[in-house]
């Protein structure tokens, strides 16, 4: 099996998540090639039987240059995918009350967003996660690791 992995880091968090991505599918002996979005050509993308696509959040969105990149990819109808994600981890708000999951399903639309467009042209979802990254530009959550671990895990290996 062959995985195409696409990022869209822009301090690290992304890419040590693609990183610890590739390393677990490597064990299982599943070959994953990851490139940056600002190195690739969203009409020339190899060919591959699962891609994965990664995005930071930005005030609740996929970055632009992902969701460009989303926009003018060219593969087949029917061609699997998943998404692995960074957001913001929720903060409390100045009397220490955590947001409501409306709150954070109207302010943290990255899966959503990417899952549209990709939808949009015929493919389809087999997974999707979220790794939380704690400040502004990092670290990634206490337990990213395991979040990666458990979502490689859910990934078909045919």
């Amino acid at each position: 099996m062959k995985i195409e992995y696409f990022h869209a880091s822009k301090f690290g968090n992304g890419a040590a998540v693609a990183q610890e991505f590739k390393t677990c599918m490597g064990e299982r002996g599943v070959s994953v090639d990851v490139h940056h979005v600002r190195d690739a050509r969203p009409r020339e993308v190899p060919a591959a039987d699962l891609y994965v696509f990664s995005s930071p959040g930005r005030m609740g969105r996929p970055i632009g240059r992902m969701r460009r990149f989303l926009r003018q990819l060219k593969l087949p109808a029917g061609i699997r995918y998943a998404l692995l994600v960074t957001e913001g981890a929720p903060q409390p708000d100045a009397n220490g009350k955590m947001p409501a999951p409306q709150e954070l399903a109207r302010w943290q639309r990255v899966i959503p967003i990417m899952n549209e467009v990709l939808q949009a042209r015929g493919y389809v979802n087999v997974a999707e996660e979220k790794v939380q990254v704690t400040g502004m530009k990092g670290p990634l959550e206490p337990d990213w690791k395991g979040k990666v671990h458990a979502f490689a895990g859910r990934m078909p290996t045919s």
